[in-house]
């Protein structure tokens, strides 16, 4: 073959057993499924902790640190987009193999392992917490919305309560193989984080009528050495409210045009901004200095955040409707943890794609669930370790990758 011959061939393979599958059977995905889609896989477990960096940081500082992230996402997810369209992959670890070789998809895969099931976990933990409540090692007990209203029985325990939801919930949902699929319920769940918004503002405000709000701090207060530190507490949670990397590529390869999949970035990334400025500021007013990591414990039949049988109805409305949110990001996360799954150990062509083999595709999903499930059964209280997750892996996911793979593009001798 001569070299002008050579220059024409085709960058992607010709041939039916090599072309990436058809899965829609020629559909597209619309910009607005993708702004649901990619809007609840942004709006996760992170959103219960934003009142408490407002607490940490300072109203000021806190605003600045959620555009500054928001902004250097939206940087980050352009890069993986970039670099996707020029070379032949179309998922996030084909893109590392293009740029690191054997090393880079298994850096991808592993971050995406320990990242979504860690959140898979904690959305399952916090769902038992809402539903049948948890006991804290201190010796308190936080009842559940189910034991508040019927009192303690076997099938609104924990195990029995989380495993029903398992079944009847979540296994309906994650069994669904394709993203478009789920944007009725990526849109249901959005809904689901604008009521728990639209009911805290309710709630400040009518704490406010009443005097019972404190004034916020603008700056934070820097009294002690251990205050200090507490500042860089607030920045990874931050980070994790803003990762959903893993899902850009799925998301994007339905939609078609990367610079749909951009247009519908920006407009979930300054949704969920706004949607977590505002639970930021309206949960600090309405608990101050008393706010908890998990905004959720405030919530409660002791709060008297909302006074008589108003307030009790509004707190378990908070509480029902962030669990059904959670309910309905589990599948989008599922989704990218199965998928880079399935690319790990059967990355062999001789394999069929993930969505044609159903044996496959339900070994993985059912295996994922049970552990999900174990893990919240035998350790409910992972919060920290929850924060672990999302500072280590969920920053590599978010800024380190796309980063190191422009910087490869441009050959610095250190990568």
């Amino acid at each position: 073959m001569s070299r002008a011959a050579r220059m024409h061939v085709p960058l992607l393979p010709s041939s039916a057993a090599n072309a990436v599958p058809d899965v829609d059977d020629g559909r597209r995905a619309s910009v607005s499924g993708a702004v649901f889609n990619v809007s609840t896989s942004i709006i996760g477990a992170g959103i219960m902790s934003i009142p408490a960096t407002l607490k940490v940081l300072g109203v000021a500082p806190a605003f600045v640190l959620v555009v500054a992230i928001a902004w250097l996402a939206n940087v980050s997810v352009e890069f993986l987009l970039r670099f996707t369209s020029a070379g032949q992959s179309v998922t996030y670890a084909g893109v590392m193999r293009e740029s690191f070789g054997p090393v880079g998809p298994v850096a991808v895969q592993l971050s995406v392992l320990v990242a979504n099931l860690g959140c898979l976990i904690v959305y399952l933990i916090i769902i038992g917490d809402v539903l049948s409540g948890n006991k804290p090692g201190d010796g308190s007990i936080h009842m559940g919305v189910l034991q508040e209203w019927f009192g303690f029985y076997w099938w609104n325990s924990r195990e029995f309560s989380l495993l029903f939801t398992a079944i009847f919930v979540l296994l309906p949902l994650v069994l669904l193989r394709r993203v478009e699929s789920l944007k009725f319920s990526s849109a249901v769940s959005v809904l689901m984080a604008l009521v728990f918004v639209g009911i805290s503002s309710l709630l400040a405000i009518a704490a406010l009528v009443k005097g019972k709000t404190q004034n916020p701090r603008w700056l934070p207060e820097l009294d002690n050495k251990a205050a200090f530190f507490d500042l860089f507490t607030a920045i990874p949670v931050i980070v994790t409210a803003f990762t959903f990397h893993f899902n850009v590529h799925p998301i994007s390869f339905e939609l078609g045009k990367p610079s749909y999949m951009m247009s519908a970035v920006r407009v979930s990334l300054l949704l969920c901004a706004a949607i977590y400025f505002a639970i930021g500021i309206f949960g600090y007013l309405l608990f101050g200095d008393l706010i908890m990591p998990d905004i959720l414990v405030n919530f409660n039949r002791t709060s008297d955040s909302g006074g008589g049988i108003l307030g009790s109805i509004l707190n378990d409305a908070v509480r029902l409707s962030y669990a059904l949110h959670l309910m309905l990001v589990f599948p989008l996360l599922n989704f990218s943890l199965r998928s880079n799954l399935d690319e790990f150990f059967f990355s062999n062509k001789r394999h069929p794609p993930l969505v044609a083999d159903s044996r496959r595709f339900i070994a993985l999903t059912v295996a994922l669930l049970v552990i999900s499930y174990v893990a919240a059964i035998a350790f409910p209280n992972i919060w920290y370790f929850f924060q672990f997750v999302g500072s280590t892996s969920a920053v590599c996911l978010a800024f380190i990758f796309p980063g190191a793979i422009v910087l490869r593009s441009h050959q610095f001798p250190f990568l």
